[in-house]
Formats: structure tokens, C-alpha cells, sequence
């Protein structure tokens, strides 16, 4: 009983003199920025859908980590748009030279924000994210390991994304 007493203590001493550490993000992508438009992502890679997964992710990470407000182009103080210039596919490991139990699936994309004038305010250039992923003989299974392999870089290079407008303007 006393250990529980001692550890509550603690914790609520801990809690009153904290000293205000918290997580990156808040504000918005710059100060000049509160909205902008979010365009769908050019696809030339022969990934069917990655547009989808890489501007969607794109979208939630700047809703949750600004207070910049996605919003459509005719209310936007500036336009994201960006191509993904290739998704590739490499074995990782191998239980035969024709046996892949490991892959791996890279992207690369390119990114520009532009101002109601069409000037470019910001860019990042072959921006890269990789992850691997288990193969199976089921090809269901494959698909969906392939899919959530899509969507950790999707996810990821949101990430980066937003970190470099916040930190690089």
C-alpha cells in the first residue's frame, strides 16, 4: 500500500513541475499559409492507385500536425502538387534464386508548393521512402502485404513532407 502511495506521489509531483516539453507541430505550415489546396498527386509510376494513398496521406498529415486548413484551390492562399516519379520493387531475401520471401518497394516523388500567382514558394526533389515487406504464394495475401507496404510510405514521407514546409520556409 505504501509503494502505491509513494508511486502516486510521484507522479502527481512530476506532473505539476513539468517542464513544458511537448511534440512538434501546431501553427500553420507557414504564417502566410493558413489554407491551402492539396492537388492528387501525378502517378507515372505503374503502381495503379498510389496517387490516391501518397495525397491522402498527405492530406491527414497536414490536418493533424498544422492548423493550415486543406481546403479546394479557389480558397487556397497556395497549391501543393507533386508528382510520384517511380515506385520499384527489389527482392530482399530470397529462400531460392527464384524464391522471394522478402521484398522491398521504394518511392520517389517530387513536391512544389506555388502561391495564388503560380510562383513556386517551396519544393522538395526526389524525396525517397522505402519499406519491406513479407511475399506469400497467396497472392491475396501478397497484394494486401504490398498494399500496407504502400501505405507506411505513403504515411512516412507525409511525415517528412510537413516537417521540411514547417522547418524549411
Amino acid at each position: 500500500m505504501e509503494y502505491i502511495k509513494n508511486f502516486l506521489i510521484i507522479c502527481l509531483f512530476s506532473f505539476i513541475v513539468a517542464c513544458g516539453y511537448r511534440f512538434e507541430g501546431g501553427g500553420y505550415i507557414n504564417k502566410d499559409i493558413t489554407r491551402v489546396a492539396v492537388n492528387v498527386l501525378e502517378n507515372k509510376s505503374s503502381e495503379t492507385g498510389a496517387d490516391v494513398i501518397f495525397t491522402n496521406a498527405l492530406i491527414r498529415e497536414i490536418l493533424q500536425k498544422t492548423e493550415t486548413k486543406v481546403v479546394d484551390e479557389t480558397t487556397a492562399t497556395a497549391i501543393l502538387k507533386g508528382t510520384i516519379k517511380a515506385i520499384t520493387f527489389s527482392p530482399l531475401s530470397r529462400v531460392s534464386t527464384e524464391s522471394v520471401i522478402e521484398r522491398n518497394v521504394s518511392a520517389v516523388i517530387d513536391l512544389q508548393m506555388v502561391n495564388k500567382e503560380g510562383k513556386v514558394i517551396w519544393s522538395a526533389v526526389d524525396l525517397s521512402s522505402s519499406e519491406a515487406y513479407k511475399t506469400t504464394q497467396d497472392i491475396v495475401t501478397n497484394e494486401g502485404n504490398k498494399g500496407t507496404a504502400l501505405e507506411r510510405i505513403a504515411v512516412r514521407s507525409a511525415e517528412k513532407i510537413v516537417s521540411r514546409m514547417i522547418n524549411n520556409f
